[in-house]
């Protein structure tokens, strides 16, 4: 019976132990890829980026915006040097927090942080 006991044990042990490794990799791994955030956030007419920048997006399109700029530095671009992702990226998500929440500056800083052309002669 101790060993039952013992092995049930284990096995729950083992079995919690792999569950929260599960979970901790999932919040290391990006939600979005760089193509889709593309996609989504700065292609197009209908592009999250141009619904915020002109405020005419909705709650729930704001919280996607977000979602897809906190998924960037996650990403791995195809080129360039990894710091220079992070700032870029961390510009980004700032700036789109501050328009967001309504800061005074904020789509000035939005407008300078998703420069296009200067994102991708470094990293695509």
């Amino acid at each position: 019976m101790k060993k039952v006991a013992a092995l049930l044990f284990a096995s729950v042990f083992v079995a919690s132990s792999l569950g929260f490794a599960w979970i901790e990799d999932d919040e290391e791994k990006p939600k979005h890829t760089i193509k889709k955030v593309m996609a989504k956030v700065f292609k197009g007419k209908t592009a999250l980026l141009s619904k915020v920048s002109k405020g005419t997006a909705t709650d729930e399109e704001k919280k996607a915006f977000i979602g897809y700029l906190k998924a960037l530095p996650k990403n791995t671009p195809k080129k360039g040097d990894a710091e220079s992702w992070k700032v870029k990226t961390a510009a980004l998500i700032k700036a789109g927090e501050a328009v967001v929440k309504g800061d005074e500056g904020g789509g000035a800083a939005l407008k300078k942080a998703a420069n296009c052309a200067a994102c991708h002669k470094v990293h695509k």
